[in-house]
């Protein structure tokens, strides 16, 4: 019985299934290990493709950027300025660059530069049809008002220079006599103030329609479709020369720019003096009672 404890040796036979425990666990542990190192040859060599991805992000980053350059107020920048003719020693847009008729490089706000900006309003009244470009827009502004200043300067000088029309009973004997083009404004008749509202619609219609046909390339300043040309109303049968053409453009430019300041001119004077442009310039050459005395330029008592 005392040799039965050899028997109890059998523990290490117990100790196998340790090993079956380890051969689970080992395996286990083997196979991540092994996984590991297999995984980790690779792993490395992913690193550097993450680290050439990056490079490549880094390198659409720049893509990015030059995208962002031209943007709207860089535009302007890249534009530059040139020296202006009109003001000496002083510098305009490049924009200006005398392509336009009577474009001499005065533009002291730079407002040309912000043309662009207002294209979408302008086209917004039209329809969206319209010129692509705010400049084409401006000059059209200034034509437009121009035109009508013209207009509104012989309206002021006319009733001083070749009379009035006559009055009846039902517009009144004095309707017309007016010779302040401010007062004849208050006194005349409403439906002589109808007739040229009406017409002034007319135009303006015609002109937008017109707009509207052209679409994009439409010319500023050609509202009517009048002058010389195919499929235009030319009834003094005007055929310019191409340099005849841009010279009489610049005329109508400097023409329009002046009418503006003297249609003014003429609508502060009115209103302070309350008399006609004839009258004003009559009274500007009629000497003073004293002036006909000898002496006149000595004060009177003397």
């Amino acid at each position: 019985k005392a040799k039965v404890a050899p028997k109890a040796k059998v523990a290490p036979k117990a100790k196998v299934a340790p090993k079956a425990k380890v051969a689970p666990a080992a395996k286990a542990k083997v196979a991540p290990a092994a996984k590991a190192k297999f995984a980790s040859p690779f792993a490395k060599k992913a690193a550097p493709a993450t680290k050439k991805v990056a490079p490549a992000t880094k390198k659409v980053a720049p893509k990015a950027k030059a995208a962002a350059k031209p943007a709207p107020v860089k535009k302007a920048s890249a534009i530059g300025v040139i020296p202006s003719i009109a003001i000496p020693g002083e510098l305009a847009p490049a924009l200006l660059d005398g392509s336009l008729p009577g474009d001499v490089g005065f533009d002291p706000c730079f407002l040309s530069t912000k043309a662009d900006l207002l294209t979408n309003y302008f086209n917004g009244i039209v329809g969206g049809a319209g010129p692509q470009d705010g400049l084409t827009w401006y000059r059209e502004a200034e034509l437009m008002h121009g035109r009508i200043c013209m207009v509104a300067v012989v309206g002021f000088l006319w009733p001083g220079l070749f009379g009035t029309f006559a009055g009846n009973d039902w517009t009144g004997a004095d309707a017309f006599s007016n010779t302040n083009a401010l007062t004849a404004l208050d006194n005349a008749p409403s439906a002589s103030l109808f007739q040229i509202f009406a017409f002034m619609g007319i135009l303006e219609f015609r002109r937008i329609n017109i707009i509207l046909t052209d679409g994009p390339s439409y010319q500023a300043g050609d509202s009517q479709k009048w002058g010389q040309g195919e499929g235009r109303w030319n009834p003094l049968g005007l055929d310019y020369s191409p340099a005849e053409y841009a010279e009489k453009e610049l005329q109508e430019t400097k023409h329009a720019r002046l009418a503006m300041l003297g249609f003014l001119g003429l609508v502060l004077q009115g209103n302070a003096s309350g008399q006609g442009v004839v009258e004003q310039l009559s009274s500007a050459f009629i000497a003073p009672e004293y002036a006909t005395k000898a002496g006149y330029f000595l004060p009177e008592g003397i």
